[in-house]
């Protein structure tokens, strides 16, 4: 298929972006966006042009890296997967496809398609790990966990950290992120501990690095590639809540 592919260039974090339009030839339907993309710019550098910049890694879905904004959607028009699993056949031949990095403020851009979410992890070192004795592996084992508890603590460690919520968000809202972080720890017995701590801390941190609030548009939840529940978000109001009330007086 032929496709017309108007994309975002940025020289660097402080210069003026542009769209610039490339067309591309031949391009597979069983191709992958991100096999595209590496064919273009496998074509600008044999012109003498500079190749778009976007980040990638496992190319696997996993790593989360490859977040573009493509035709007004995060990881582009399917739902429940990354960029890097999306394949050609989404589109039509001919089709003009518009590509965009994450917008907004606390992921500056970095060149072209690539941001820095680094965000995300200054929130994690807030808060988002456990750091007492817990025991090993067969100490873990012999607590007692409600299956119901063990799965949705798996479903919220499922987030991988994209972006995609903030992308798709109206108010650029970390919460469904930092909920899922939160929600993993706090439904398991060996987060408990910390569980008012790490909340006030990780909220704070995402305040004070410009994150917007949740309104409720449930964006984040339908664009999330690994399809993480918004009822985290609930989950983590509720222990922040507990965690103001019961916070020593200072």
């Amino acid at each position: 298929m032929d496709l017309t592919l108007k994309i975002w260039r940025q020289a660097s974090a402080t210069a003026k972006g542009k769209f610039v339009n490339y067309k591309v030839q031949d391009i597979s339907a069983e191709a992958s966006f991100l096999e595209m993309l590496d064919l273009l710019n496998e074509s600008l550098v044999q012109k003498g042009e500079e190749p778009v910049a976007f980040d990638h890694d496992c190319r696997e879905g996993i790593c989360g890296a490859c977040s573009l904004y493509i035709n007004g959607r995060p990881h582009g028009p399917d739902r429940g997967i990354t960029t890097c699993q999306m394949h050609m056949r989404n589109f039509k031949h001919g089709e003009t496809i518009v590509i965009e990095p994450w917008r907004a403020k606390p992921f500056p851009v970095i060149k072209d398609l690539m941001v820095d979410r680094s965000a995300f992890d200054e929130i994690m070192q807030a808060g988002g790990y456990v750091s007492v004795r817990t025991g090993g592996v067969p100490d873990a084992n012999a607590i007692p966990i409600s299956k119901r508890n063990a799965d949705l603590a798996m479903d919220a460690a499922a987030c991988i950290g994209c972006g995609a919520c903030v992308a798709a968000c109206k108010n650029a809202s970390a919460m469904l992120f930092v909920s899922a972080k939160v929600s993993q720890f706090a439904l398991l017995p060996q987060g408990k501990l910390e569980a008012n701590e790490r909340v006030r801390k990780m909220v704070a941190r995402m305040d004070e690095l410009g994150f917007g609030n949740c309104t409720n548009t449930y964006a984040c939840e339908a664009e999330c590639p690994k399809e993480i529940s918004a009822a985290n978000i609930a989950r983590m109001n509720r222990e922040f809540l507990v965690a103001k009330i019961t916070a020593p007086k200072e």
